[in-house]
């Protein structure tokens, strides 16, 4: 192992060609220069600096170590940021509404892992009402989920209009019932849905449930009936088809964090102010 008192020596006398120079730069006295770079010859058993009465250069050893100094050096600053005292450590346990789940949140909590390498980030992606419950509960401490407008918990990050969404290609009997793809209950776009077809006199019939935003977008790209999306998440693949069949409107839907209030508070609103900064541009 190299010493890294060492090497910050050698990185100086090699940056300015100067044992005095490198003396300056440390504040340590050039004897002191002289005797970190002989221990470190005596450790690489190499000659790294030839010197003379006009120069100081590195032998081709000394080139090689140069290199090697600074990733050792860089490895040490990145070793001691990970585990300085200023660093948070814990678990963060995090839920996600699944079809929020697919949007920039992937980017948001790399970003944050990034950030953060000592929380213990734990991943749950469900439907918003299961999420709700188990924030109740206790067992997570943040969640990210849907919610009807006028809710007084939370934060809002956006809201949204809930719209009908369909294939291009997809043709409804106008007669007939509303092919309705739907999320199991309870679900607050399936309730949106089937509150709306009735409140405007219309028949429906559901012709795919789903437990989640995959199963949704499997089925409405397969053509077999039209879900409720907010509109902002619709892919680019499929399209909005409220007008186009003479759907009722549907209303708002809110994208909402709500924290737990025992958990440790600077992890959860670290992650709150990284949504909030960044998600915001994809769900507006």
């Amino acid at each position: 192992m190299f010493d890294p008192v060492l090497l910050q020596t050698f990185l100086a006398v090699a940056d300015t060609r100067s044992f005095t120079r490198a003396a300056a730069r440390l504040g340590i006295s050039q004897p002191t220069v002289s005797q970190h770079i002989r221990k470190l010859e005596q450790a690489a058993k190499r000659q790294l600096i030839a010197r003379d009465t006009r120069d100081v250069r590195l032998t081709d050893n000394g080139d090689a170590m140069a290199g090697f100094a600074r990733a050792i050096l860089a490895a040490h600053a990145e070793a001691d940021s990970y585990f300085s005292g200023s660093a948070m450590r814990g678990r963060l346990r995090f839920g996600a509404a699944d079809d929020l789940a697919i949007t920039t949140l992937p980017r948001i909590l790399r970003h944050y892992r990034q950030q953060n390498p000592q929380i213990n980030l734990e991943l749950t992606v469900d439907q918003s009402g299961p999420l709700h419950r188990k924030l109740k509960a206790g067992q997570l401490d943040l969640i990210f989920i849907k919610q009807t407008p006028g809710t007084t918990d939370g934060t809002v990050v956006a809201t949204d209009e809930l719209v009908w969404m369909g294939q291009e290609k997809t043709m409804l009997d106008p007669e007939g019932p509303v092919p309705l793809i739907a999320y199991q209950g309870p679900s607050i776009s399936r309730q949106a849905a089937i509150d709306a077809l009735e409140a405007a006199g219309r028949t429906w019939r559901i012709t795919c449930n789903t437990r989640e935003v995959n199963g949704v977008l499997a089925a409405v790209r397969a053509g077999i009936g039209v879900a409720v999306f907010p509109r902002s998440l619709i892919p680019t693949d499929l399209i909005k088809v409220t007008n186009r069949f003479g759907l009722p409107e549907l209303g708002g839907i809110d994208f909402t964090l709500l924290s737990n209030p025992s958990a440790a508070r600077e992890p959860v609103e670290a992650l709150t102010t990284a949504i909030l900064a960044r998600a915001v541009s994809r769900v507006a």
